[in-house]
């Protein structure tokens, strides 16, 4: 039964988008749902992936669309391009930081635009009670929402069901502790927010002040 944790908080990240948003980049695109949600509030969407199938599987997907409003995808890996400085209005990343070294955050942080924001869904290994109180307060809920997001499913029209992504990207498990997360960030990142989230998040946001 399909419950994907980072689709279940697109509505949260998208609450923070900056007002006047014109560019956007998304780190770590998968298929593309995100990103194509960036683009269908106007924005202008670069994504990139470093999954051949993943960013064929998001071309093909805003291919069976009508909406000129899509996004740019590339396959690449972020930390061997150099993005453009101070562009990006707003730079997201959903469980992708971790597959990559934590500090490649200051390449995104130096590509946002002045007010720019980046966001950061994040995954974390449990390595404190506190860490592992929150996963298994995640438990219960997890096993109610995944049949409820089948049934659903089951009651979209035809035409959504066909938008279902077929690709799925690579999967790793993550490896820095949020403790350390939080020290990293706060070097890199001055004046960032993080809290944790249910299903093994947590949500990082930065704004650049600059």
């Amino acid at each position: 039964m399909p419950f994907d944790h980072n689709d279940h908080y697109h509505r949260l990240l998208l609450r923070q988008v900056p007002r006047n948003c014109a560019t956007a980049l998304d780190v770590g695109c998968g298929t593309g749902q995100f990103a194509r949600r960036l683009a269908h509030l106007g924005i202008e969407v670069d994504a990139i992936d470093p999954s051949e199938e993943a960013i064929a599987e998001a071309r093909a997907l805003s291919g069976r669309t009508t909406d000129d409003r899509n996004p740019r995808f590339q396959q690449a890996d972020v930390t061997e391009v150099e993005l453009p400085k101070a562009h990006y209005d707003f730079i997201s990343c959903l469980a992708s930081i971790h597959h990559m070294p934590f500090d490649t955050v200051a390449a995104l942080r130096d590509a946002l635009a002045p007010g720019g924001i980046l966001v950061i869904l994040g995954c974390y290994p449990e390595k404190t009670r506190l860490d592992w109180a929150w996963s298994l307060a995640a438990v219960p809920i997890n096993a109610a929402a995944r049949p409820a997001v089948a049934v659903k499913d089951r009651l979209r029209p035809a035409s959504a069901a066909t938008r279902r992504e077929g690709a799925k990207a690579p999967v790793r498990r993550p490896a820095i502790p949020l403790a350390e997360i939080r020290r990293e960030a706060a070097v890199l990142l001055p004046g960032y927010n993080i809290r944790r989230l249910l299903f093994w998040r947590y949500l990082l946001v930065f704004r650049n002040h600059g």
